[in-house]
């Protein structure tokens, strides 16, 4: 008699079950849960509610929803055998505004199948990938049985910041004691090249505010005597590149890391087009700084961008208006070694710097994030790349990621508890952005890689 495999056993069971996690993931994705948005506050509590009960519907123990300053973060835990591996699951269940809403090609809380794909704010982002290891426990349970023991640790303030974690973590340090944290809030080189990220960039994002006038003026009566503060906020703004690409701010580069050439030929391993990439963006160039490759720009550079600018009239028609204010909101993307505090002050000491005679300026820093940098010879690396070996047929790459996942470099500082980033999304699944999806075979993907990693963990933890 043939003897099944575990893998096979995961396949097998996983394939009977598809219709039923899709319902619950569908279930879930109707929630508009974004936090940045106070009128959806009632909605993002009864988003935590339901994961509450679902979490307590699939077996975890000790279910409760954490208070914090803002949004509650859901703990449960199942401990199968104290000498066992514990991994905690990290995962937000916020989302981010679904604005500007008439781009979406469906509605962005009614989940809507199309070629493959589900297309939903928080498809791929993130709770189509956390919402894998809840079925991926669910599979174990029924299947082989738990391996590892879990604790969940899924917020609601991601996309804000994360404002209230650091003080949560503190607060409860002894409950999310452990051996690794598992996220799943990445993306795949591709389908076919599986992929785990190995560092990110860390991030500072503030907003700045130039003042001129006290009021609004006449632009007729005024105009060419008094600075305008848009026009002053553009000079300002184009002193900070230059054509180069490379960042103007005293100091900013003094802790950045030089990678080798060595290490750069392993990065440019990568597979990678950059004609299908100008291609999917429909631009001519790309930019960036020089003597870098688009990978790297992304990658292993900082980098400085406004994500937003407005003052005056914007309304439809025309007003002659010199406004008396205009704003900019303005994120830096950073490297290891950058520290956020101190690259704030070089950036709010040199804005001031520029700022021309005739105009006041405020810079507010919103919130930021460390880089971070992950081993490739832990236990739990090792197992993460041994769980898509089988899973996907190939090794997967190590790489690096250009986003920020402020929250990682905290489990390093406060849990003293080393991180695996084993996602499952694809750069393309437009997160953030209008019509974001999630791929149903990186869903299904996800939760058979997620249950091999348990068993790999058991395996090599002993």
């Amino acid at each position: 008699m043939q003897t099944i495999t575990l893998h096979q056993q995961i396949l097998e069971y996983l394939e009977t079950q598809k219709e039923k996690y899709l319902n619950e993931l569908f279930e879930l994705l109707r929630f508009p849960s974004i936090s940045a948005d106070s009128q959806y506050k009632d909605k993002v509590i009864q988003t935590a509610e339901w994961l509450k009960n679902h979490a307590i519907e699939l077996g975890f123990d000790n279910v409760q929803l954490l208070p914090t300053g803002g949004f509650p973060v859901l703990f449960g835990e199942k401990i199968v055998n104290p000498n066992f591996p514990t991994v905690i699951v990290y995962g937000h269940y916020d989302v981010q505004p679904a604005d500007p809403l008439e781009l979406w090609e469906s509605p962005p809380f009614e989940p809507t199948i199309k070629e493959g794909k589900i297309y939903a704010r928080g498809a791929t982002d993130d709770k189509g990938q956390f919402f894998m290891h809840f079925k991926a426990f669910e599979l174990l349970q029924n299947t082989t049985g738990l391996p590892c023991n879990v604790k969940l640790m899924i917020e609601g303030e991601e996309e804000v910041g994360s404002p209230n974690l650091g003080p949560f973590l503190k607060q409860y340090k002894e409950l999310f004691q452990g051996d690794l944290i598992l996220v799943s809030d990445t993306s795949l080189i591709a389908n076919d090249i599986p992929s785990i990220t190995t560092g990110l960039r860390g991030l500072i994002y503030l907003e700045v505010e130039v003042t001129g006038p006290n009021r609004d003026l006449h632009s007729g009566t005024y105009g060419g005597a008094v600075y305008n503060p848009i026009n002053a906020l553009c000079q300002m703004i184009s002193q900070l590149k230059n054509q180069d690409g490379v960042i103007q701010i005293p100091h900013f580069y003094d802790d950045v890391i030089v990678y080798s050439e060595e290490e750069r030929a392993l990065l440019a391993q990568q597979p990678f087009d950059l004609e299908t990439y100008k291609k999917s963006l429909e631009i001519d160039e790309v930019f960036g700084e020089n003597g870098y490759t688009t990978i790297e720009r992304t990658s292993i550079r900082p980098s400085l961008d406004v994500n937003g600018i407005w003052g005056g009239y914007t309304g439809e028609g025309s007003k002659t208006v010199l406004p008396s204010k205009a704003f900019a909101k303005i994120s830096m993307r950073l490297v290891p070694n950058q520290d956020p505090d101190k690259i704030t002050h070089l950036f709010t000491d040199y804005f001031l710097s520029i700022a021309p005679k005739g105009v006041k300026v405020k810079v507010k820093p919103h919130h930021g994030g460390k880089p971070v940098l992950i081993p490739l010879d832990s236990n739990a690396y090792k197992a993460a790349s041994k769980a898509m070996e089988i899973s996907f047929g190939k090794t997967p790459i190590p790489t690096k990621g250009g986003g920020s996942i402020p929250i990682v470099a905290l489990f390093n500082e406060i849990l003293n508890i080393p991180t695996v980033l084993m996602g499952f999304g694809l750069d393309t699944d437009a997160l953030h952005s209008p019509n974001e999806h999630y791929g149903i075979f990186n869903f299904f993907k996800g939760i058979e890689t997620i249950a091999l990693f348990h068993h790999e963990l058991k395996n090599i933890h002993g």
